[in-house]
Parts: C-alpha cells; sequence; structure tokens
C-alpha cells in the first residue's frame, strides 16, 4: 500500500516503478523532516547560534529514540518480516555495548573501528543463538532466545568481570576524530608538577606523556583533573604504553573537561628519566549535540537500508518464510539458511545500537539490558507495527513520549485520584506501580483497537488521501 499512487500518476520507466519515493512531493517531504531534525541542534539552548529555540531536553530524547529505532528495526527484520520470535534483543545489544567499550579500553580502538567490529561480533553470536530456529519455532524458539537472555549478561557480568567491570559501571570514552598535530611540548620535572589549563566542548585536548633516556626504577606518572582527583590507569582512553617487564613508559589521556589540570612525574629510588608532555587537539564528540549528529544520520541510513533489504531477493524470502515455511521450502526457498540471516542481520542491528547507546551514555551498566528492555522493544514493535518499514519508528516514538512525557504529566493527577478510587491499596504501591499500568493499559488498548499497528493505521491513511476524492 505504501507504494500506491495518487489518482492520475503513472509509472513510465523502470526507475520510476522501481523507486521507494514514487512522486517528487513524497521525496521533498522526506528530505524536509531530514534537514529539519539536523537544525535542531542548532536552534536548541546550548546550540552553537544560542537562539534557545529547543530545550536540549528534546535533543537528549530525539537521540535516544533514534538508538532504539535501529535496535526495534533489527528486531522487526526477525520478527517482522521473518516470524521467529525473539526475547533476548536486549542481550544482542549488551554484546555490541560492552564489545565497543572494551575494544577502546583495552585495544585502543576509536569509535570509528569499535562500533563496525562490534556490530559484527553480535551478528556472529546472534547466529549462535539462531541454530535452534532448524528444530523449533514458536513458543519453543522464544525459550531459546530468552536462553540468550540469560546466558549473555551472566558472561558478561561474572566470567568477564575483569574486563565489563561486572556490577560496576563501565565508562566509556567518547567518540573523537584526531589528535591532529600538537601545538605545545613541554618538558617535567622531576617531582615538581606542570599545571595547564585545557578542555573545550568540541576540540578536547589530548595530553600525551612519553618517558625517554630512563636510568633505573621507572618513575610514577600522577595525572590531577580540575576536580583535584587523580585519574586511574583505567581510565587513561586513549593508551598506555608499556615495556615488556609492565613499566609505565607513556600515556594518553582525554582532557576534555575545562579547567586546570597537572601532571606530576614522580622518580622511584633515584631512578633518572627525560618525560616530555605534548598536548594536541582533536574533534570530540563529548556533547549530547556532537552524538546527535552521529546516532540520527546513522538511524537513518540503517532504516533505508532495512527498507530496502525488503524489497530484495533475501527480503522476499524473509517473508515467505514467515507467511508459510513449508511452502517457501517447497518453492526451493533454503528456510534454515534464510532464518540464520535473518538472526544475523538482527543482532547486528542490535550491536550497532548497543554501541551508540554506550557512547552516548558514556558510561554502562548490565541493568540497561535485562528482560524486560527485550519486552519492552517487543511492545515497541508490536505498537508500531510488525513487518512494516515505519513500524520500529512509530512504536518507539510512542512509547518513549509516553514514558518521558505523557506519564510525568499524568503522574500527580493519577497519585492524586487512584489512592481514592482505591482506599484498600496502599498510597506508596500505587505510586509505584503507576507507570506499568500506563504502559500495560497502552499495549492492551493497541492489541484490541490496532493489532497491527500505528504503522498500519498511517498507511491506510496515505492511501485514502491519494485516492482523493475516490478515497471510498
Amino acid at each position: 500500500m505504501a507504494n500506491i499512487h495518487p489518482a492520475g500518476v503513472f509509472d513510465t520507466t523502470y526507475e520510476e516503478d522501481m523507486s521507494v519515493d514514487r512522486t517528487t512531493r513524497d521525496k521533498l517531504w522526506k528530505n524536509l523532516a531530514f534537514a529539519a531534525l539536523l537544525l535542531l541542534p542548532l536552534v536548541s539552548v546550548s546550540g552553537p547560534l544560542g537562539l534557545g529555540w529547543v530545550s536540549d531536553q528534546y535533543i537528549g530524547l530525539i537521540a535516544r529514540i533514534s538508538i532504539f529505532v535501529i535496535a526495534v528495526q533489527g528486531l522487526n527484520i526477525l520478527v517482522g518480516y521473518t516470524g521467529q520470535i525473539s526475547l533476548g534483543h536486549a542481550a544482542f545489544m549488551a554484546i555490541g555495548a560492552y564489545g565497543s567499550a572494551i575494544l577502546a579500553r583495552e585495544l585502543g580502538f576509536s569509535f570509528w573501528t569499535a562500533l563496525p567490529v562490534s556490530a559484527l561480533l553480535t551478528g556472529l553470536v546472534g547466529l549462535l543463538f539462531g541454530l535452534p530456529s532448524l528444530r523449533v519455532k514458536g513458543f519453543y524458539l522464544a525459550m531459546a532466545t530468552l536462553a540468550a537472555q540469560f546466558i549473555i549478561p551472566w558472561v558478561l557480568r561474572y566470567p568477564l568481570e575483569d574486563l565489563t567491570g561486572g556490577t560496576r559501571p563501565l565508562s566509556v570514552p567518547a567518540p573523537m576524530i584526531g589528535p591532529f598535530a600538537s601545538y605545545a611540548d613541554d618538558a617535567i620535572g622531576a617531582d615538581e608538577p606542570l599545571a595547564f589549563q585545557a578542555g573545550d566542548p568540541y576540540f578536547v585536548d589530548v595530553i600525551s606523556v612519553d618517558l625517554t633516556a630512563v636510568a633505573g626504577s621507572y618513575p610514577i606518572i600522577e595525572l590531577i583533573n580540575p576536580a583535584g582527583d587523580a585519574v586511574p590507569y583505567g581510565d587513561f582512553y586513549m593508551s598506555i604504553a608499556e615495556d615488556s617487564d609492565g613499566n609505565i613508559t607513556g600515556l594518553s589521556y582525554i582532557a576534555s573537561k575545562a579547567g586546570e589540570y597537572q601532571v606530576l612525574v614522580r622518580a622511584q629510588n633515584g631512578g633518572e628519566f627525560t618525560a616530555v608532555l605534548r598536548r594536541s587537539k582533536a574533534l570530540s564528540f563529548a556533547t549530547d549535540i556532537a552524538m546527535y549528529y552521529i546516532i540520527l544520520p546513522l538511524a537513518v541510513l540503517l532504516m533505508f537500508l532495512a527498507r530496502n533489504i525488503i524489497r530484495t531477493r533475501t527480503g522476499r524470502a524473509f517473508i515467505s518464510v514467515r507467511d508459510n515455511d513449508l511452502a517457501a521450502e517447497l518453492l526451493g526457498i533454503n528456510v534454515f539458511g534464510y532464518k540464520l540471516r535473518a538472526f544475523f542481520l538482527s543482532a547486528v542491528y542490535a550491536g550497532v545500537a548497543g554501541c551508540l547507546l554506550a557512547y552516548e551514555r558514556n558510561s554502562l551498566s548490565l541493568d540497561a539490558f535485562q528482560l524486560d528492555t527485550s519486552i519492552e522493544m517487543l511492545a515497541m514493535l508490536i505498537i508500531g507495527g510488525a513487518g512494516f518499514p515505519l513500524g520500529a519508528m512509530f512504536g518507539v516514538t510512542f512509547i518513549r513520549l509516553l514514558q518521558e512525557a505523557m506519564i510525568p504529566t499524568l503522574r500527580p493527577w493519577l497519585s492524586d485520584w487512584l489512592p481514592q478510587l482505591l482506599p484498600f491499596v496502599d498510597a506508596v504501591n500505587i505510586t509505584s506501580a503507576i507507570n506499568p499500568i500506563l504502559f500495560g493499559g497502552a499495549l492492551i488498548v493497541f492489541l484490541v483497537l490496532e493489532p497491527r499497528g500505528i504503522a498500519h493505521r498511517w498507511e491506510v491513511f496515505k492511501v485514502a488521501w491519494k485516492l482523493r476524492p475516490y478515497s471510498y
């Protein structure tokens, strides 16, 4: 229905027939909507233009919506187009998030390389948990994917605790481009701190300390941040250089907070050394506005790719497996192979979303990837419309607006009214239950009144508009 023409408009070439946007007006509206979203941060309170037309809260909300649109779009490929139920999507996001953070912290990967590598790693794990789809389907496959939701967080919490921090939050460096050529070189004397001003929201200072001509014991390097705290070695995100004996011979740190930094190199046991501190600039994406320009274009690109996957031979095979896997097999479709492809693509999308979530928050906790998050994303897909290209966008936007705008507005009124309606229930319990009650109520309403989702109603509306005045 999405590609139906307005009354009186006909295709004259194969290119027009194959185009996603069938009319110039469709292309114009989409381009204008994308341009408007790109301009929003510029006119926000913290934007470079200083106009303050849009609250920074909405910029962050759009970024979070875009991240979960990517994740739910991957779930749509698996559930909506291929008909394979998954209850472990949040666990796949955790692999992408922690995988990218470990690559950056331990191996020195930049965000631009950690993103595709962690996404491919997540895709491979998705293939592993997609293997049961050869023998089981439906409810039994849902139980198999539920196993992933418990196994993956357990592995990240206990066997990999040294890398992930276990139950402790794991800090994640901000994406950046650079560093560029150094602009300052200073010698550091023994036991004499070198103080300097650094920090900028967009062009951050990268501090590098190099030790050379060491005689005797290696010295100890200390970096004091603007808050007056010593920075632990685990927080030196760029790199830590060590010799074969494990002695630190140099390090690099991203000074993203504005203020005075101090670098102190303390000699040990009469050792002699030469220490040089170099400062260079790098383009940082530590702010919400900067991350916005990574997240939003990537979300639009991945939605476009998902839309076009369904128009390919692979996408048509996905839909055949969903509608009737036995008939698809009789037609020569390798059902198991296409199921695995769907699991792989779905996990790749989840890995990208997890990586973006890690870098957007600059901190990771396993509490963000529990079973309730998987169920919430499945609810987003149901409300938005499973099997529709725009289902993920509609579902995530509705749920996020419900959670972050509508529920906070209704909470004070419901907190006063519900205890009077239910006097036999403790008021404290009622207040804590408002969020799940409204969330579950919205899901029930959509299942009863609009079981095919908001995207289906949107397609019906577009068809009626294009066929006016013959919409009946």
